[in-house]
This record gives structure tokens, C-alpha cells and sequence, in this order.
């Protein structure tokens, strides 16, 4: 009785309701850093060049004259966060069980209980566990490299690195707590509550309508963008390490039209190229009809010189016959060679010219 006396007496302490408060506040502004964070990266979404323009814009890119930035910017925003995070992370460590006892026997509670909000509070612890040491390793490499955010360098650390699996847990993990976190906060301290709703029942209907959608909105967008890093990191195998820059696509386009313009190019040359082969085989033909005509001449020519027109009167009656069989079959042949001969080889007689026509 006088140790119950004395314990009453004693004056109660502040620091528990003080470090819930901090937990809360750090709470708060994590789980708002993280709805942004997502949406910023989210933006990989959009293509490479809006990414790009997003992590310029966070190295402060806009106040350099070269355009590349202060990545000293990133090194002092991941540090507060990391600093934030650790205190956090702290603080709410002393709501844990710290035996497999109290473990127990908080589970049976629940299960006693099956009380919803307490349920998402395990989760929210659980994932919190999980959260220690996959986002200190994050933050860890973010802090040692400042200037590697960029789409191609970012891609290359998630395939290239093998750090898909951490990421798609962490993902996992910072969006569950990160919304029933902020869940909790609004129901604790009374925010957004109406003013006809003192019990908080309607309140609380909306407000975990409102986390469901935030959870599946958030989810999505982070399991979407990080399927498109995966997707260009894939493709980014070959050149681990090298940066993306904005005229890369633009280089990229020029060198496949490049190499494209001659195989266009080709193709008349080779059809121009073959033209003068059939003019010549044009050509090549008039020789040879050419080359047998002077053949058919030197025939028909020969052909006057068996008719023996300047013979006797005596033959014109023996080879009548064969006269009219010649000028029946030399008919058209002559009157070149008459043209090319105007002149006879022998001076008949004037009685033996009317023979020698009608010969012919």
C-alpha cells in the first residue's frame, strides 16, 4: 500500500508522449517523401528523356551553365532522408515485441480481438522490420553515388546489378506502410474527422476507403515503372555503365539512316549498269544481218553471169527455159545489182541487145 502511495505520488514523465509525437512527425514526412518519390520515378513511365529531365531537375541542373547539375543536391536530400529514416526507424522500435514471448502472446490478442486497425498495425510493424534493412541499402548506394541517377545508370543497378528482387520488396514494403502509417496518423490525432462525426466511424469508412486506393494507385504505378527499368536494362546489357544523354536518340536515328542510304542507293546502279548490255546485243545484231548481206549481193551479182546474155541467137531458143526460170527466180535481185553495175561487162551487138532483154 505505501509503494502504491509512492508511485502515485511520483510525477509522470512526458518523454513517451514526446517520442510518439516525433514518431509520428517522422512518420509524416517520410510517408509524403515516399507518395513524391514515386511519382517522380514514375515518370520513367513517360520514356527515358522525361527521367532524365526529372533527375536534372532534382541535381538542380537548371542553375549550371554545362547542364549537368550539382549531384551534391542528391547527396544532401538522400542524407536528410537516411537521417529521418534512421529515427524513425528508432523510435518505433520501442513498440516492438522484444521476445518471442511477448510476441505470442500479442498474437493471441489479435486473434482474440480480430480487431482490423490492430491487424494493419502488425503489418505496418512487420513491414517496418523488413524496410530497416532494405531501404538502409538503398539509401546506402544513393548516398555513395549521387550522380548515378539517370535511366540508363539506374536500369544497369536494378538487371546489371541484380537489385530488382531488393527493390520489388522494398516496394512492396514502403507503400503498405507508408499508407496505413499515414492511416493511422489521421485516426490518432483526429485529422480529417467531420465535425458531426464524434464517434469517427464514418470518418474511419472513408478514410480506409481512401488507403485502399492510394495502396493499389501507388503499387501499380511502382510495379509499372519498375518493369520499364528492368525492360531497358535488358536492352542496356551490352553498355553497362554509359549515361544517357538527350541527343542519344537523336545520334541513334542518324547512324541507322546512315547505314540504310546506300542499300537505297544500290539498286538504280546496278539497273543502269545492265542497260548497256542489252544495247549492245542491240547493236551487236544489225552487224551480223549486215555481214550476211553483202553475202546475198555477191550471189545475186554472180547470178547475171550464168545467164549468158551475150551469147549467139542460136542458144536464146536451147535455153529459153532456163532464162525465164532465172528471171522468174532473180527477178528482185537484179535491179540492185543493175544499180550497182550500170554498165555491162561485154558490148553486145544492136541485134543481140532485144535478145539479151528478152532473156532477162
Amino acid at each position: 500500500m505505501e509503494s502504491y502511495t509512492i508511485e502515485s505520488n511520483k510525477k509522470k514523465s512526458r518523454l513517451p508522449a514526446r517520442l510518439d509525437a516525433a514518431q509520428s512527425g517522422t512518420g509524416l514526412i517520410l510517408g509524403l517523401f515516399m507518395w513524391g518519390h514515386m511519382l517522380l520515378v514514375g515518370s520513367i513511365i513517360l520514356g527515358k528523356g522525361a527521367f532524365n529531365w526529372v533527375a536534372k531537375t532534382m541535381e538542380l541542373a537548371f542553375l549550371s551553365d554545362s547542364g549537368h547539375g550539382y549531384p551534391i543536391a542528391v547527396f544532401l536530400a538522400v542524407s536528410g532522408i537516411f537521417t529521418l529514416f534512421i529515427t524513425h526507424a528508432l523510435l518505433g522500435i520501442r513498440k516492438f515485441p522484444i521476445s518471442w514471448k511477448q510476441h505470442r502472446i500479442m498474437r493471441d490478442q489479435m486473434a482474440m480481438m480480430n480487431h482490423q486497425d490492430t491487424n494493419l498495425w502488425y503489418i505496418q510493424a512487420l513491414t517496418g522490420f523488413i524496410m530497416f534493412f532494405a531501404g538502409s541499402v538503398h539509401l546506402y548506394i544513393m548516398l555513395t553515388n549521387p550522380g548515378s541517377i539517370d535511366p540508363y545508370l539506374s536500369a544497369d543497378r536494378i538487371v546489371s546489378g541484380n537489385m530488382w528482387f531488393v527493390y520489388l520488396i522494398l516496394l512492396i514494403c514502403v507503400e503498405l506502410h507508408g499508407t496505413i502509417g499515414l492511416y493511422r496518423l489521421c485516426m490518432k490525432w483526429g485529422w480529417l474527422q467531420g465535425k458531426g462525426d464524434k464517434s469517427g466511424k464514418e470518418s474511419r469508412a472513408k478514410l480506409k476507403q481512401l488507403k485502399n486506393r492510394l495502396t493499389i494507385f501507388f503499387l501499380s504505378l511502382g510495379v509499372l515503372a519498375l518493369l520499364v527499368f528492368i525492360v531497358i536494362g535488358i536492352g542496356h546489357r551490352d553498355n553497362v555503365g554509359e549515361r544517357y544523354s538527350s541527343g542519344h536518340a537523336a545520334v541513334v536515328e542518324e547512324i541507322e539512316a546512315d547505314h540504310a542510304a546506300p542499300a537505297v542507293e544500290e539498286a538504280p546502279v546496278v539497273h543502269e549498269t545492265a542497260e548497256p548490255v542489252e544495247e549492245t546485243h542491240e547493236v551487236a545484231a544489225p552487224a551480223v544481218h549486215e555481214a550476211e548481206t553483202p553475202a546475198a549481193d555477191s550471189h545475186e551479182t554472180a547470178a547475171p553471169a550464168d545467164t549468158h546474155g551475150a551469147v549467139a541467137p542460136a542458144a536464146e531458143e536451147t535455153h529459153g527455159a532456163s532464162a525465164s526460170e532465172v528471171e522468174d527466180t532473180h527477178a528482185p535481185a537484179h535491179e540492185p545489182a543493175e544499180a550497182a553495175h550500170p554498165e555491162p561487162a561485154e558490148h553486145p551487138e544492136p541485134g543481140d541487145t532485144h535478145s539479151a532483154e528478152e532473156t532477162h
